[in-house]
């Protein structure tokens, strides 16, 4: 099983190659994509991705986890191609179509291969090393954009085709953890029931996802359009995207950190810290603070992501663990289409503005952790 351990790892590297990660708004903008008409697109992705998650997890439990990964991986690869020769907005809507498919379908696949692949005592370890990759594999990527690429964005987005083709070359040397097959429905709607009567559960998700998005909005677009503002050009901005990647190789830190603070204090203070930070930056007026800003973002959502990740594979006992990951990646797909909505079109309004409601996005994922925190200790009071 460390054999599968290993694979993911490489497979997490080479899929975190994203060449043209410092341009990514800037390389849909010079096609004529709005900032506007990129958050409609992902909310669209976004919708894809809830309509396909149960299906998905349903098909993953039917044939396994590893034919899962070989298909979505070989998906991605025929997605770079796409956004490799897209030149309209059509092309780029393509891209997030497909990207959507494999997104619902990888989803709780690479976590269940891990979570099953390693003892339960090291799952926050190995999930904190997978994503910790994923950055190094962006971090070596913003190295070599900064050195060899810089405005050639063509370049850039050939060079991540060529990387997710390995990852899809590597997907088919994965073995089978799965060692029982869904064979009744009932057991399907089973899982859905369990998730939407657990209200604790669905505050859980909602506080994840509004964490989740927070980051990846202000992080990957918005970051980029207020570096712009601030006066950075290309080349430096690749330099702070290695940057600001390198510091989301923090993810490695997560077993440290919980293991000082807690499950419970580590998530809290992250929300916290994150919506310092994304107040700081909305008001930065120089590219320092700015650029401050989106790497202590980067900094905290890296620790928290194999956090949330435990505690979400902690919660499930049954063996249909890839239905019930898509449930819950369902729930928080659909939270992420209307916060990237709000997101668009703030964003038409003011920058600043935008990036504001990144700050109420992180209070009330305050919140909702809170309660959440405290009905657990709730109910390991009344079991004992």
């Amino acid at each position: 099983m460390k054999r599968n351990i290993v694979i993911l790892y490489a497979i997490a590297f080479f899929q975190g190659m994203v060449f043209y990660g410092p341009i990514a708004t800037l390389y849909r903008q010079a096609q004529g994509i709005s900032v506007l008409q990129i958050t409609w697109i992902e909310s669209i992705s976004l919708a894809l991705c809830i309509a396909l998650e149960i299906p998905w997890g349903i098909l993953a439990d039917k044939i396994g986890y590893r034919k899962t990964m070989i298909i979505c991986s070989s998906l991605y690869f025929v997605s770079k191609i796409i956004f490799w020769q897209a030149a309209a907005l059509a092309f780029f809507l393509l891209e997030r179509i497909l990207l959507s498919i494999v997104i619902a379908g990888i989803s709780g696949v690479d976590s269940s291969i891990l979570y099953l692949s390693c003892s339960k005592e090291q799952s926050t370890r190995v999930f904190g090393i997978y994503q910790g990759l994923g950055m190094a594999g962006l971090f070596a990527a913003g190295i070599l954009f900064s050195l060899f690429i810089k405005d050639d964005y063509r370049l850039a987005a050939f060079l991540t085709m060529i990387s997710y083709g390995i990852a899809m070359i590597l997907s088919f040397f994965i073995i089978e953890v799965k060692s029982e097959k869904i064979t009744e429905r009932s057991s399907v709607y089973k899982e859905i029931k369990q998730v939407f009567q657990a209200r604790r559960w669905l505050l859980f998700l909602f506080a994840v996802a509004f964490l989740s998005e927070m980051h990846q909005t202000i992080t990957v677009f918005l970051s980029q359009v207020q570096y712009r503002r601030l006066g950075m050009d290309d080349a430096a901005m690749g330099i702070v995207y290695i940057l600001s990647t390198f510091s989301g190789l923090c993810s490695v830190a997560s077993m440290w950190v919980v293991q000082k603070l807690g499950s419970k204090d580590a998530v809290l203070v992250i929300c916290l810290i994150a919506a310092i930070s994304c107040g700081w930056l909305s008001v930065a007026s120089q590219a320092a603070s700015a650029i401050g800003a989106v790497m202590v973002i980067r900094i905290v959502h890296s620790i928290f992501q194999p956090i949330q990740l435990d505690i979400q594979n902690q919660m499930i006992t049954t063996q249909d663990r890839a239905t019930r990951l898509s449930v819950h990646a369902m729930l928080i797909d659909a939270v992420a289409v209307g916060t990237n909505l709000i997101f668009g079109a703030l964003s038409e309004i003011s920058i600043m503005i935008s990036i504001g409601f990144g700050v109420l996005l992180s209070l009330m994922s305050f919140l909702l952790f809170l309660y959440y925190f405290h009905n657990v200790r709730s109910e390991e009071r009344i079991q004992k």
